[in-house]
């Protein structure tokens, strides 16, 4: 005996490039959804209009927490697009996370902009500073940096039309059936009717597995070679698996809490090791230039001074970190937490109230 089908309306983009919205009939099957998917796709529409909210503070440019908060959503946009499309996805569905992350790079070096002008002016705040011309020059700097990257950034947002990209997306973070009216309909249609609990929790799996061999490699080369790209692979590779298990979180796995507050520490000592490298090369460019040289020479001493401190200070918490991830209590609590949910993810999970 067939299925019976129904007919649903969904919006999907028009045209290769995702420009206006149309509303397009499919056919899909009935199927009861569980409740794990229907929370999935919940917070993923959620996450999803947390990102185009941010969108007109953004364009606006004067609060820096709304760039910063935008590019987060972008991460964890994809990190919902892994669990409800796993690899290997359709060629729409890479596209639509391409685009996500040239929204999210868009924003990159504004965003640093923003956090040393931060940092600058806690400095330029403090009274026993000894550097202040060379902040305050500093200062003038970063903001006609940030000034350029800032209209560069709005460019590419708009090149990449959000808005359109809000619509396409919609239509794919949805698990009962629907799919956007595309040559890979079918494929996408039967890869997100994937509805049952058992098939949620191998989900789950899948990426934990992903993401924490992602992390333990990207840890393990960086004791080998601890060096700038190194450590920055591994930041990176520490916020995509918090933010999946902080997803866990919802669902009130035990020992999701525990290992996303340790990842959460490890991120931000990462992070502020990240600060320091920036600063330490807007420094080093700020003094490179030129007339910089030629007008401000005792300066450029001064400024040398405060990248050699930098440089020390940078060194301590590259040795911090080195601590963390091999002489760590909490670190080997996350690893058998991951190591566990990897190998029997149905049984962490708590029953559906």
């Amino acid at each position: 005996m067939h299925a019976a089908k129904e007919r649903s309306a969904v919006p999907t983009p028009n045209g290769a490039d995702g420009g206006a919205a149309k509303l397009v009939a499919v056919e899909r099957p009935e199927t009861t959804v569980s409740p794990q998917w229907l929370k999935l796709q919940a917070l993923a529409l959620q996450q999803l209009n947390r990102f185009m909210s941010l969108e007109p503070k953004v364009l606006r440019g004067e609060d820096p927490e709304a760039i910063h908060d935008m590019r987060v959503a972008s991460r964890r946009l994809q990190q919902f697009l892994d669990l409800i499309y796993p690899p290997p996805a359709s060629r729409e569905v890479r596209r639509l996370r391409r685009r996500i992350r040239r929204c999210r790079r868009a924003l990159g070096e504004v965003r640093n902009c923003d956090v040393l002008l931060q940092s600058v002016e806690k400095s330029l705040s403090s009274k026993r500073t000894s550097r202040r011309e060379v902040w305050e020059t500093a200062r003038g700097y970063l903001q006609g940096r940030r000034s350029e990257s800032f209209d560069t950034a709005i460019r590419k947002l708009g090149k990449t039309n959000v808005a359109a990209l809000y619509v396409a997306l919609k239509a794919h973070l949805v698990v009962n059936g629907a799919a956007p009216e595309h040559s890979d309909s079918a494929q996408l249609l039967a890869e997100s009717q994937a509805l049952a609990p058992a098939q949620f929790y191998e989900r789950v799996g899948g990426c934990m597995e992903s993401a924490w061999k992602d992390f333990v490699d990207k840890v393990a080369d960086s004791h080998r070679h601890p060096q700038v790209s190194a450590l920055h692979a591994v930041r990176i590779a520490a916020k995509r698996l918090r933010y999946l298990v902080e997803f866990l979180e919802e669902f009130d796995v035990p020992g999701s809490r525990e290992s996303s507050a340790w990842l959460r520490g490890l991120q931000q000592h990462l992070g502020d090791w990240h600060d320091l490298e920036v600063m330490e090369r807007a420094l080093t460019d700020m003094v490179a230039q030129p007339k910089f040289l030629r007008e401000h020479l005792e300066m450029a001493s001064g400024t040398l001074q405060l990248i050699r401190r930098n440089r020390r200070v940078k060194k301590k918490f590259e040795e911090k970190y080195l601590q963390v991830t091999r002489h760590s209590a909490q670190y080997e609590y996350t690893k058998g937490w991951a190591t566990h949910l990897i190998s029997s993810p149905a049984a962490v999970f708590p029953a559906p109230a």
